[in-house]
């Protein structure tokens, strides 16, 4: 499946998408991706109001070009309410993830949209082609945020493309022309890209956080369960989340089990609560991959989908060799 399949399904000029990184990818930021010849997407986090919901999806729609949304299955498991009201707006794309999709799938499907799931080892692979998502998004464990640590980006990438005619978006540790290239070649559709957009000036991460990325190198992150834990939050297990190293994660990242049980007695929720707050980044988690040494400082996502679109020149001078 060559890159021209978001072209023709999506009008896009890139085969490029930013992730939708809830807390950093709103409305501004998936309608610049979009406006500059991407697909923008829109990152819904468990606590999206209705209120959030419109306001940021109709500044998605304000570039007058196609868009789309993330959610996590696992919050639409009791209430399939904020997924109702985001199909109400149109998006093009909707990605379910982290969960059982089926029901949430199913609703994409009746009302027109292009549904996507992302995957992280070769077990739900299997199920998002038995679920028949009509677009496959491998993140391999190099990516930012929440997935799976279970196997990198490369052989997910290989062994989808192997197993099915269907689009695969390439998603972890993409962040420059180089490695657009790179996934375009082994087969992917499009590169699925979060930590390079993190930091753009549309990006809704704050500011503080977004320091915290244009700092980190790439021997800098550290997957974890802890964070979520620390903030009693209903992650399934097996999706613990990529994160830039800090005070936080030195004491806790590896000892989740003993964090659990400390909790009661610790106060560490709440002070969680006041780093998110404060901006306290030594406490507070900030999710990033190891791409994170690539980001630059001052971007607009014009600027990094420009950039990025150097694949062209890289794929181009590689046929000629």
């Amino acid at each position: 499946m060559d890159s021209t399949y978001l072209a023709e399904t999506f009008s896009t000029t890139y085969p490029i998408l930013n992730a939708p990184m809830a807390g950093a990818a709103g409305g501004r930021l998936a309608a610049a991706v979009s406006s500059a010849g991407g697909l923008g997407m829109v990152g819904f986090g468990g606590d999206a109001s209705p209120e959030w919901i419109d306001r940021e999806l109709a500044i998605a729609g304000e570039s007058g070009r196609p868009w789309g949304v993330g959610l996590m299955a696992w919050t639409l498991k009791d209430d399939l309410a904020p997924l109702h009201r985001a199909l109400h707006h149109g998006p093009a794309l909707v990605s379910i993830s982290f969960g059982d999709p089926r029901p949430a799938l199913d609703m994409v499907k009746e009302a027109g949209a292009v549904s996507a799931m992302q995957v992280g080892s070769q077990t739900e692979l299997n199920q998002a082609l038995e679920y028949d998502a009509d677009i496959i998004v491998v993140r391999g464990a190099e990516g930012g945020g929440h997935g799976r640590n279970d196997v990198g980006t490369l052989p997910l990438l290989q062994l989808a493309v192997q197993n099915t005619s269907k689009p695969v978006l390439a998603a972890g540790g993409i962040a420059t022309a180089n490695g657009v290239a790179a996934v375009l070649a082994a087969g992917a559709a499009g590169a699925w890209i979060g930590t390079r957009f993190t930091t753009v000036q549309e990006s809704s991460m704050p500011g503080t956080a977004k320091a915290a990325i244009e700092r980190a190198t790439m021997d800098n992150t550290v997957y974890t369960r802890s964070f979520d834990i620390a903030q009693k939050l209903d992650w399934p297990p097996q999706y613990g989340g990529r994160a830039v190293s800090n005070s936080f994660t030195d004491e806790w990242a590896d000892r989740p089990d003993e964090l659990q049980k400390s909790l009661s007695s610790s106060g560490i929720t709440e002070r969680m609560r006041q780093a998110r707050k404060s901006g306290d980044t030594e406490m507070a988690p900030v999710y990033a991959g190891q791409a994170a040494g690539l980001t630059r400082n001052g971007e607009t996502a014009a600027d990094v989908v420009t950039d990025l679109a150097g694949y062209r020149r890289l794929l181009a001078e590689a046929a000629a060799a």
